[in-house]
């Protein structure tokens, strides 16, 4: 916690992604519905959060750009039982602050190959 803001999260936009071992886009589906939920959710609730699935060839990203750091949160949390009920495994890397000017990803946006 930041201390300077008492024990508030610090302000600004933050980035987090969780790593899977590649998936095929079948597999994905339940995921995808998951994230795009949050998406929707967070677009009516005028919060900043956006999740986002890009397969590579070595690797599964789900991309995550949220207004805090917290990764303690209900759609972490339904997000991980997704997986765990597909059993895939998974890691999840630390939160980094991004620029402000940064865009945040689209709900709308092609997910990358």
């Amino acid at each position: 916690m930041d201390r300077k803001n008492g024990g508030r999260s610090p302000k600004g936009t933050w980035a987090y992604a969780y790593e899977l071992v590649p998936q095929d886009e079948a597999r994905l589906r339940s995921i995808k519905a998951v994230l795009e939920r949050e998406n929707a959710s967070a677009q009516r609730g005028a919060r900043t959060w956006a999740g986002r699935v890009i397969q590579k060839q070595q690797v599964t990203h789900i991309l995550v750009v949220s207004d805090g750091p917290e990764q303690d949160r209900e759609i972490n949390r339904r997000l991980e039982a997704e997986l765990r009920a597909l059993n895939v495994g998974f890691t999840v890397t630390a939160p980094m602050t991004v620029s402000d000017d940064a865009p945040l990803l689209s709900a709308s946006e092609p997910d990358a190959a």
